[in-house]
Order: structure tokens, then C-alpha cells, then sequence
């Protein structure tokens, strides 16, 4: 049996998986679509998500399911994980733990959850996530998640929805 030889990858390297995890969260993922997710801000430092209020979302007319919230905060934390993850460490990510504390009814607006990493190891990572009215500001809800990133993501780097036919984004290491 032989010890596997540690991944190594450039900076680019590493942005290259950030930014096809940015897409992937956007536009292959149906869920993050059906509950109309889009990504505002993707950074190292933390990721803003956008859902847009639609009455097929809603628990009562005018008010979003709390459950879109819960599944914004774990989203938005998971995705605050990767945006600034060490990419040597794997790319498959799942959700080990979510807590959410909900703090107001999301009357008829879009919202917003803002999450960072608060704590990166090498195996669980744990983010924190404020969902917050998009035109009120009224913070809504908030939560924390702990995921897991342990071997590597099937299709990384792969082509996405929307990309051309004639780029292909998979390349040799």
C-alpha cells in the first residue's frame, strides 16, 4: 500500500475551483433554482445569497416558508466554505450540522443571507449566516452550519449550464 502524494494547486488553480463552485451554486443546482437563489457577492472572505420572494415559496400569502430560510442559511454557509476553501483539502462538501434561530416573518420581499467560515480545519469547517430582509434589513433569521469536505467532487470542473459548447473547462494537472 502507498501513501497517496498531497494535491498541490496554484493560486489560479485554487480560484479556478472557487469560481466553478460560485457557478455551480447558481445555475446547476435545481434546488438553489427552484427556491430562486442567485449569488450576489462570492469571496474569500464570505458570500452574499439573493432569493427572490415568489408566492410558490410562501407558508401564508405575502410571507416566505421559514423553510427557504433554513435552506438559504445552509446554502449560504456551505458556499461561504467553499469560496475561500483550501481546494488541496477535497471538494466534496456535505453538511454535518445546521442550527437556525428565527427572529422575524419574511413578509413579501426578497432576502438576504451573509455567511463567512468562522472556522477552517482540515476536515470541518463551520460558518455563520444572517439572513436579513433585501428591502427592509430587518435581520430575519440566523444560523450556523458545520460541513464536512472529504475527497473530491465528482464533475469538478466540469461544464455547467450556460457554459459554451467550445470551452471546455476540464484540463490535465
Amino acid at each position: 500500500m502507498t501513501a497517496e502524494t498531497p494535491l498541490t494547486l496554484s493560486d489560479a488553480e485554487q480560484q479556478r475551483r472557487r469560481d466553478w463552485f460560485r457557478r455551480h451554486w447558481e445555475t446547476n443546482l435545481p434546488f438553489n433554482r427552484l427556491c430562486r437563489i442567485s449569488v450576489r457577492r462570492w469571496t474569500p472572505d464570505g458570500i452574499e445569497l439573493v432569493a427572490r420572494y415568489s408566492d410558490e415559496l410562501s407558508a401564508h400569502p405575502g410571507i416566505f416558508h421559514g423553510g427557504v430560510l433554513s435552506t438559504l442559511v445552509d446554502t449560504a454557509g456551505c458556499g461561504a466554505v467553499m469560496a475561500g476553501h483550501d481546494f488541496t483539502r477535497g471538494s466534496r462538501i456535505s453538511t454535518a450540522a445546521m442550527s437556525v434561530q428565527y427572529l422575524a416573518v419574511a413578509r413579501g420581499e426578497d432576502i438576504v443571507a451573509t455567511a463567512r467560515a468562522t472556522k477552517r480545519g482540515r476536515t470541518v469547517q463551520v460558518a455563520t449566516v444572517e439572513v436579513t430582509g433585501a428591502s427592509s434589513g430587518r435581520t430575519l433569521a440566523t444560523g450556523q452550519v458545520t460541513a464536512t469536505i472529504e475527497g473530491e467532487r465528482p464533475g469538478l470542473l466540469g461544464p455547467l449550464p450556460g457554459d459554451r459548447k467550445s470551452t471546455r473547462l476540464n484540463s490535465s494537472h
